[in-house]
């Protein structure tokens, strides 16, 4: 119980202000339809008026439906992208506000605060992929073929490897001061291997089993093939197999890296450097 007190507090916390500064609520409104189009309007542009490009991208991808296969990719890249910016940097940002070093000296389990931070984080994600989708009906046509329970469960079982890769950037970010080269560089790497707006069969071939050991690689695979074709839960078992495993390690290091981190700064006393 005595670690449940601080983790709602982080929470409350959050909201609070978030409540009191609404105008974040505006980006959540406008990014879900104006960043896929960048991506749409190029494949529409460069597929020319022949239906042979379209036969070609089924042949691979096993649909024809681009459109629902490119909002896909781009809501999960986006929920990442949210992640690494708000929660990663979250320890960095109260350290800069001046308020990291009187919260570290609570007597409480500083993980408290981190895992505070995940679950408002979380709320926000949930609300975002909820408009997005809401969104994507109106200005898209987006339809789900298959069951959207499962692609709820996806998301679920995804949460783990997410947020502990968020852990881990929150104590790396702790130690290098800096956030914003970190971001630009794992987004980037995501946005390539994962495949947010193409199939990964158009991958270089040294390219291929890396993008198979990222996680988000998986969940965009998953979620693609049970809205799009149907798939049901015995099809695309070994990706949530896979997340399910890849979210215990990434949880196991993400904490790891940051009770590593809590007793560095402790050590060296840096926790107050800027």
């Amino acid at each position: 119980m005595s670690i449940l007190i601080p983790i709602f507090s982080v929470v409350k916390k959050e909201w609070r202000i978030m409540l009191r500064y609404p105008s974040w609520f505006i980006s959540f409104i406008i990014w879900p339809i104006i960043f896929p189009f960048g991506y749409i309007f190029t494949a529409k542009a460069l597929s020319g008026m022949e239906s042979s490009s379209l036969a070609q991208f089924q042949s691979i991808a096993g649909t024809t439906d681009y459109v629902t296969y490119m909002l896909i990719g781009t809501t999960i890249w986006m929920w990442n992208n949210t992640m690494l910016w708000s929660f990663g940097s979250s320890l960095r940002m109260e350290q800069m506000r001046g308020t990291l070093e009187s919260n570290w000296l609570c007597p409480i389990p500083k993980i408290s605060i981190l895992f505070g931070y995940s679950i408002s984080q979380l709320l926000m994600s949930l609300i975002y992929i909820s408009l997005s989708v809401l969104e994507f009906m109106i200005f898209y046509d987006f339809k789900f073929v298959g069951s959207p329970l499962l692609a709820l469960l996806i998301l679920l079982v995804s949460v783990p490897s997410v947020y502990g890769l968020g852990f881990i950037f929150a104590s790396l970010v702790l130690w290098v001061k800096e956030a914003n080269s970190m971001v630009f560089l794992v987004r980037g790497i995501i946005s390539i291997f994962c495949g947010i707006s193409y199939p990964l069969a158009v991958l270089p071939s040294w390219m291929k089993p890396i993008s198979k050991f990222i996680p988000m690689t998986h969940s965009v695979n998953a979620l693609r093939a049970v809205i799009s074709t149907g798939a049901t839960m015995d099809d695309i078992s070994g990706e949530m197999l896979f997340l399910i495993m890849s979210g215990i390690i990434l949880m196991l290091l993400g904490l790891l890296a940051f009770f590593y981190t809590q007793r560095k700064a402790k050590t060296l006393g840096s926790l107050g450097h800027y």
